[in-house]
């Protein structure tokens, strides 16, 4: 008897055993997505020594917008412009800290052999894949100050310190997700994470 009742007790919990572990799967692979949400805001929500750097350091800039970003981990500022008929984004930390510079680009503007690296990784990791954005970045570095990385991104330089990054919209088990993803100058992966849709429109610039 006592067998009997030990044998129904765990028959009833096997349910919630399932449930359990589907759901504690389903989070632990979510959570290795960093989904970002990207907005526009006023110019005075802007961080005031970002601003200074832009007005001080930045000549003849044209339609400079300006966004805030949140994402799974942290918050940044980015600043969007046009100068010498390209299109820069300036991202900067929560205090105001210039992180990185980036120019939009097209796939003809990155070397072959790069690119091609590029291309051999997305279709080894995507069922189908469209490229949304791509943009030529300039991460700032202990090696170098504020003012070389400005010098390096306004000359539009290839260094082997520049990176690519693509918005993607990827096929994964037959979902279609936006995927941001970053490559090396030579175009090996370095990370990804999960882009959410913007909510302010479809413009980026």
């Amino acid at each position: 008897m006592p067998f009997q009742i030990k044998f129904k007790t765990m028959k009833t919990c096997v349910p919630f055993i399932l449930l359990f572990m589907f759901l504690f799967g389903y989070s632990a692979i979510h959570a290795q997505n960093k989904y970002e949400r990207e907005y526009r805001i006023k110019k005075s929500e802007f961080p005031s020594n970002a601003l200074d750097l832009i007005s001080n350091k930045i000549e003849d800039a044209k339609r400079v917008k300006f966004y805030k970003e949140m994402d799974s981990t942290k918050i940044s500022y980015e600043a969007k412009l046009k100068k010498a008929k390209l299109w820069y984004s300036i991202e900067f930390s929560e205090k105001g800290i210039l992180e990185d510079i980036e120019i939009l680009i097209d796939p003809v503007d990155v070397p072959n052999d790069t690119f091609q690296n590029i291309e051999n990784y997305l279709k080894a990791n995507y069922s189908k894949y469209k490229i949304k954005r791509l943009q030529q970045q300039y991460p700032t570095t202990t090696d170098e100050d504020v003012e070389t990385t400005l010098k390096n991104a306004f000359q539009n330089l290839l260094l082997p310190t520049t990176n690519y990054e693509l918005v993607i919209s990827g096929q994964k088990d037959r979902t279609y997700l936006d995927y941001e993803i970053l490559f090396d100058s030579e175009g090996n992966f370095k990370k990804s994470r999960t882009s959410l849709p913007l909510n302010y429109d479809h413009v980026l610039y």
